[in-house]
């Protein structure tokens, strides 16, 4: 297993629930992700809508399998793969992968979240989850990055309701929790990668830019956590890992 990174950052991610890993896909790594998914019509037909409460709508793609496409590959690679084991201390497995369009002043917002808020009801007993966000383009404040509150997955899980189309976290305890615990802003340039444990707290504003805020969530669970019943979401596979050049050599043989 690659340790990529430090541990002092795996430190930080237990400490605060999240670290951002800095340049974790190299910049071509990032231009064959870019260009290959702005040029997918797959990718674009297969996105669904979730209204927001402001009147937006957040765009996402997802996948339950980690196949032989692009962004299957890109979940199945040594260094994202070893990094969440590294996280999880345990052998983890493919949950799923989905990608976030945040289209240039339209994109919508996502609520105030835990993913192991409705990931519980999926029939997982633990939060033994992490999940990978992966910048394709640069997130900045103006067109919605992430936000994380720190030290908010030792809140346990919070209840989730319904929020325009979007399951969130009970707002009273969102709010008392920004009281006492620090809101942190993950802004990222492409390449960078938030890790976040399931259940830290975390939301995204709607893009009010003119650039696009892509990003690609890989999701992984733990083999002794494989659900207890039958969901939207696999039970416990072997993960085939992949080499970390499988991105450029799939951009070779596409031809981006």
């Amino acid at each position: 297993m690659n340790t990529l990174l430090t541990p002092e950052q795996a430190a930080a991610c237990h400490r605060d629930g999240y670290v951002i890993a800095r340049a974790f896909f190299d910049s071509e790594d990032m231009r064959i992700l870019q260009t290959y998914a702005r040029a997918d019509p797959i990718l674009q037909q297969s996105a669904f809508l979730r209204a927001d409460t402001q009147g937006g709508a957040a765009k996402m793609t997802l996948w339950n399998d980690a196949g032989d496409d692009l962004y299957g590959i890109v979940s199945r690679t040594n260094k994202l793969a070893d990094t969440a084991e590294q996280l999880l201390g345990a052998e983890p497995y493919h949950w799923h992968h989905k990608m976030s369009m945040k289209e240039p002043l339209t994109g919508g917002a996502w609520e105030w979240r835990q993913d192991y808020g409705y990931w519980y009801m999926n029939g997982c007993l633990f939060p033994d989850l992490i999940s990978a966000f992966i910048a394709i383009d640069r997130n900045t404040r103006e067109n919605g990055c992430m936000q994380v509150i720190r030290g908010s997955h030792l809140m346990g899980r919070i209840e989730h309701g319904q929020f325009g189309d979007q399951v969130g976290a009970d707002p009273e305890r969102v709010n008392e929790a920004l009281k006492v615990l620090l809101l942190d802003y993950a802004v990222l340039k492409p390449g960078d990668v938030l890790f976040f444990h399931s259940n830290s707290l975390h939301c995204s504003d709607q893009n009010k830019s003119s650039e696009p805020r892509w990003s690609l969530i890989c999701c992984y669970n733990t083999r002794h956590n494989s659900p207890y019943k039958k969901g939207r979401h696999p039970a416990y596979t072997p993960l085939e890992r992949l080499p970390d050049d499988a991105i450029k050599a799939f951009g070779q043989r596409v031809g981006v």
